[in-house]
């Protein structure tokens, strides 16, 4: 059994695959070759922004960003404590402080209260200038945009949504990556839709902004590429990665999408009784990165995953520690706030196997061993 069947995929997808890979080798145009522009333009309708800006990966996304608004020393940017270490790495990187927040443990996303808490204490030290707040569309879901605009709006603060797992995501009739001033979203190969090596994208709705990440990307590009009118980077999808997102893209919004979402259903179905399972909010729709369920302890996942292991099912655990218990933010300011629901969530969280190829029988398989170990366990504690 596959974690995420990439191996299936492309098994259904090879004709089109193929001719797709094939047509870019005949042309040669291995860099900005027709079908990135393809690709952006597409990806702009599904979303429903006006510009799509790929790059070479999620990371340069968050980075190309910040970079657009001068996001530096002596601004603070508000990031979720349980994320991937790239939605508060680049902030460091780009100079300014992040200063994490606590999360929700029935949505995993970023606790709007926590938030404003942590606003609020960094303009009582005043030290530091509140910028912008990176929320992550964690595990697919999109976070409350409706108590975070408005915390957002009353400080003063951009929106920069981190939907690197959030791609296909939706709320109040709206997708993932329209929800930030700035959107950004990874193709890593095992994202909701990915490509066969790195990739990103930025979104947004500002042509301003648009058009300076346009020439970030490439170098600080002017009228050409030889012609530097400030300091970028070097982030660009190549061409090969377009046409495989191309044609990933056409089978993510003909079934794919549809398809995880049942594999999600079945799962809660199966599971609801014996594991906190993942909650959608009404209105609200998963792109479903990932399938994390909660145990009880730290004991009872453990014995879960070697069980699991033990009949040749993967698991991942995403994520062991928060932003603040990582080494390299270890000397970080928490400006008084504690983190007891990321906390205990890093020590029972578990994803299982998900994606739109996963059998039934399969599926059926996990469920019916998490059952088993879980009332056994629960024998032998009688």
């Amino acid at each position: 059994m596959q974690f995420r069947n990439l191996k299936k995929q492309y098994e259904v997808l090879k004709q089109k695959m193929d001719e797709a890979i094939g047509q870019v080798l005949e042309a040669s145009s291995y860099i900005s070759g027709r079908q990135v522009a393809e690709l952006e333009e597409e990806l702009a309708r599904y979303v429903g922004v006006k510009h799509c800006i790929t790059c070479a990966n999620g990371t340069d996304a968050l980075t190309l960003a910040l970079m657009a608004w001068g996001i530096g020393k002596g601004d603070a940017v508000f990031v979720p404590d349980f994320t991937f270490f790239s939605s508060a790495e680049t902030v460091a990187y780009a100079g300014a402080t992040p200063v994490f927040t606590d999360i929700l443990e029935d949505t995993f996303n970023m606790d709007p209260e926590s938030l404003e808490r942590a606003v609020q204490a960094v303009l009582a030290e005043g030290k530091l200038k509140p910028r912008a707040v990176v929320t992550v569309d964690l595990f697919g879901l999109p976070a409350d945009y409706d108590r975070i605009r408005r915390i957002a709006d009353q400080y003063g603060l951009y929106i920069l949504e981190d939907a690197a797992q959030g791609f296909g995501g939706s709320y109040d009739g709206k997708r993932a990556g329209s929800f930030g001033d700035i959107a950004t979203t990874s193709f890593f190969p095992a994202k909701p839709l990915g490509c066969y090596g790195d990739g990103g994208a930025v979104f947004t709705d500002c042509d301003e902004w648009a058009s300076l990440l346009r020439s970030l990307r490439i170098h600080g590009k002017g009228s050409d590429k030889y012609d530097n009118v400030r300091i970028g980077m070097n982030s660009r999808l190549d061409t090969l990665q377009a046409a495989v997102l191309q044609v990933k893209l056409e089978a993510f919004r003909a079934y794919e999408l549809q398809d995880t979402d049942r594999i999600a259903s079945r799962y809660a179905e199966g599971l609801k009784d014996c594991v906190k399972v993942p909650s959608v909010p009404s209105g609200y729709g998963s792109g479903w990165a990932q399938y994390s369920i909660l145990l009880r302890d730290e004991k009872e996942r453990a014995e879960v995953q070697a069980y699991l292991k033990e009949h040749d099912v993967p698991t991942m655990i995403y994520y062991q520690k928060g932003m603040h218990q990582q080494t390299a933010f270890q000397e970080c300011s928490l400006y008084g706030e504690h983190f007891p629901v990321t906390e205990q969530v890093c020590r029972r969280v578990l994803a299982l196997p998900l994606s739109p190829y996963l059998t039934e029988e399969e599926q059926q398989k996990v469920i019916r061993l998490i059952r088993e170990k879980i009332s056994g366990s629960k024998e032998e504690h009688a």
